[in-house]
């Protein structure tokens, strides 16, 4: 699997010989509220998501619920694996889309948590480990015939992981968490397709619209420059031609409005 990461955008800027892209700005962010937690253990309870708290006027909660994470193996992981699976698609889309396709995941999971509280009690949201599963989702469903361990197909191992995740829900009958999860992965897929990913998937609106190159258009225009400036050039060649015959005084006063107002053109 390995072999297939290994694209990376241009960098927004350098920390020392760390290139900051998108990805490794959200993972730097990841990484930075862990080291929150190891310093003020207790900040975490007012940086996690739940609808409940929003209507007590916490609203900085729907923007601070992915940092809410402490260290652990599995932490680390999501960190890694966000930048494994993210530079790919941010090779794919550029660094500035990248921002928009994770700003699309972060609304999505708060969309989902939200409508998730309207129906049952104590739905809460807090880490990256949802936002490391949309973009692995993405990652497979972009490349679905690339290997994984073992030489599995990403395919299958995209149907593991999602299966992972929808059959607890059925065995303990959470409609309401389950109706969130399909409508955040639909939202994720909606920005994906508008942002240039997922193109092989016509049936997922948000495909962008076609527009005519800048190039094309102006083609008419730099044509009929071109022409214009072939004919000063044989124009001018017809008045130099005839001072080298005769001189310069042998041009008339209009002749030499238009040689100075040819040679002005062509600068």
């Amino acid at each position: 699997m390995s072999s297939y990461f290994h694209q990376q955008s241009a960098p927004w800027f350098r920390i020392g010989r760390l290139e900051v892209t998108t990805t490794i700005a959200v993972v730097l962010l990841g990484a930075v509220g862990m080291l929150a937690w190891v310093f003020a253990p207790s900040a975490q309870q007012w940086l996690v998501y739940s609808p409940q708290q929003i209507l007590s006027g916490e609203v900085w909660r729907l923007f601070t619920w992915p940092l809410a994470d402490g260290i652990s193996l599995w932490g680390l992981i999501n960190l890694a694996l966000i930048w494994l699976f993210g530079r790919d698609l941010e090779a794919q889309i550029g660094r500035a889309k990248m921002i928009y396709l994770f700003v699309g995941i972060w609304f999505a999971l708060t969309l989902m948590t939200s409508l998730v509280g309207l129906l049952v009690s104590g739905a809460a949201i807090a880490g990256l480990q949802m936002v490391e599963f949309c973009l692995l989702l993405l990652w497979i469903a972009e490349w679905p015939t690339r290997r994984f361990f073992f030489n599995i197909p990403a395919w299958v191992f995209g149907l593991v992981i999602l299966a992972l995740q929808v059959l607890p829900l059925l065995a303990y009958r959470a409609w309401g968490n389950l109706l969130g999860l399909f409508l955040a992965l639909a939202l994720v897929a909606i920005n994906a397709r508008r942002l240039g990913l997922l193109s092989q998937y016509a049936w997922i609106p948000g495909a962008p619209s076609a527009r005519t190159p800048r190039r094309q258009a102006a083609a008419p225009k730099q044509r009929k420059h071109a022409e214009r400036k072939a004919t000063d050039s044989e124009r001018i060649d017809q008045l130099l031609d005839k001072i080298n015959a005769s001189g310069i005084h042998s041009l008339t006063k209009s002749e030499r409005a238009e040689l100075e107002k040819l040679r002005q053109r062509r600068r």
